[in-house]
């Protein structure tokens, strides 16, 4: 995805590092590395142009807009600073601003309908099965007979049809922030949306890490968070209150998968909340990853975890989602997740065990 973003061009100075009063300072940088500054996404100048993302035909992340004379400039993000990822776009399918989010789709040349949020590409009708077939089987395979599922995010609807495939599971409580987001996508993601069709599923409409802190202790077989970004709003997702949230809610040998960014850009991230989750959950943690070609670097990963109590090997599926009567073609064909693909989305480069301590 990384590559040409079209011609007339020029350079941008990097914004400078900014705090909420508007001025940096070393301690801020010091504290927080380039790539994380939650401050920088908060700045009012930086908001204003972030979400114009189209441009000659192209959208890009990090942001783009135009100025004054309709030259193309670009605004660094705080998450991968220095890189543009583009996709050539045929058409602007919906633009609308939520109570919360700008939500865009369009039509582009090579992946389909791609769904943004405040400037960040979250899917595309291509690969979005690499990302939605591996955060919901992951944990779910890696325990026997799951009944009850809570999924935090995910207004898409993709980790519910991943889930439905599992004929064990009785109930799934999704709660999503973006009511908006839910409706964008059963209109242009029907084959996402599709799992709100389920009789299982039950909706809940509000803030997630609220709905955890008020959940039942011991309720849930699994909890699966697709959030954003751990910038902005977005950080308390990430953060050690939430995950011990979520282990309350976990029956003992209960399973926790989330969303864990990419190796290639953010291990001081990645082992940051590998110890929180070890502080939290109490039984086994581990970093797993799998390759989508439209997110940065092509690659994302997820952080699995068990509560205490009977032990949980995610290497080795205990549930293989092949022995599943009709998971494999349950509403659409899995197209990325097998067995195989499973244990070898754990396997860690050299770079990774060395960069996370805690590995």
């Amino acid at each position: 995805m990384a590559g040409d973003v079209g011609s007339g061009m020029e350079d941008q100075t990097l914004m400078d590092v900014k705090g909420r009063n508007g001025t940096s300072t070393d301690q801020d940088e010091a504290k927080i590395p380039s790539c994380c500054v939650k401050a920088r996404s908060l700045d009012p100048e930086f908001e204003a142009n972030c979400h114009s993302t189209v441009v000659s035909g192209w959208f890009s992340e990090p942001q783009s807009s135009a100025d004054k004379s309709g030259k193309c400039i670009y605004f660094n993000n705080p998450m991968w600073p220095g890189e543009a990822h583009s996709l050539k776009m045929d058409k602007i399918l919906y633009k609308e601003k939520s109570k919360y989010q700008e939500i865009l789709v369009f039509e582009s040349a090579a992946y389909g309908k791609v769904l943004v949020l405040d400037g960040i590409l979250q899917l595309t009708e291509k690969d979005e099965c690499a990302y939605q077939e591996m955060i919901a089987h992951l944990p779910l395979c890696s325990i026997a007979s799951p009944k009850n599922v809570l999924v935090v995010g995910g207004g898409d609807g993709g980790v519910l049809r991943e889930i439905c495939r599992h004929s064990s599971v009785e109930h799934i409580d999704i709660c999503e922030i973006d009511n908006m987001v839910i409706d964008v996508s059963k209109r242009f993601f029907p084959e996402l949306a599709i799992g709100y069709e389920d009789s299982r599923v039950q909706l809940h409409v509000g803030d997630g890490a609220e709905f955890l802190r008020n959940a039942p202790e011991g309720k849930y077989d699994a909890i699966i968070v697709d959030g954003s970004d751990p910038i902005g709003p977005a950080q308390e997702l990430v953060e050690q209150p939430f995950f011990e949230s979520a282990a309350r809610a976990l029956r003992p040998g209960g399973v926790f998968c989330s969303m864990a960014e990419s190796m290639w850009l953010h291990t001081h991230l990645i082992d940051d909340m590998y110890g929180a989750c070890q502080n939290a959950f109490k039984g086994s943690v581990h970093y797993a990853w799998t390759s989508v070609p439209t997110y940065p670097s092509g690659v994302i990963g997820f952080l699995i975890c068990s509560t205490e109590g009977p032990p949980v090997d995610f290497r080795n599926p205990a549930n293989p989602i092949e022995m599943l009567d009709g998971a494999l073609n349950y509403r659409r064909e899995l197209r990325f997740y097998n067995s195989e693909v499973h244990t070898a989305a754990f396997a860690l480069p050299s770079f990774v065990k060395r960069e996370v301590s805690r590995l």
